[in-house]
């Protein structure tokens, strides 16, 4: 049985799809699990942060537990 608390986080989770960016970033870390009303993301990538935005198109093949995220920017880690 389903914990709860795990289900109820479930339910606030799609799968994102990260579109665009550095080619040198991993195939794996394309598919990151987000919370439904997150429209921003960013991933840690070489000494730096790549950034993705929540894309207006829909999707025709995604569910709606699946969303996709392009690519803004890049921003560098400060020292």
């Amino acid at each position: 049985m389903k914990d709860p608390d795990s289900a109820l986080q479930d339910s606030y989770s799609v799968q994102a799809v990260l579109k665009g960016g550095p080619s040198s970033i991993p195939k794996e870390s394309r598919t990151q699990i987000i919370n439904s009303q997150d429209t921003k993301i960013k991933i840690p990538h070489y000494g730096g942060y790549e950034h993705f935005e929540l894309a207006n198109e829909a999707d025709d093949n995604a569910s709606a537990q699946q969303v996709t995220l392009r690519w803004t920017m890049r921003t560098e880690v400060a020292e």
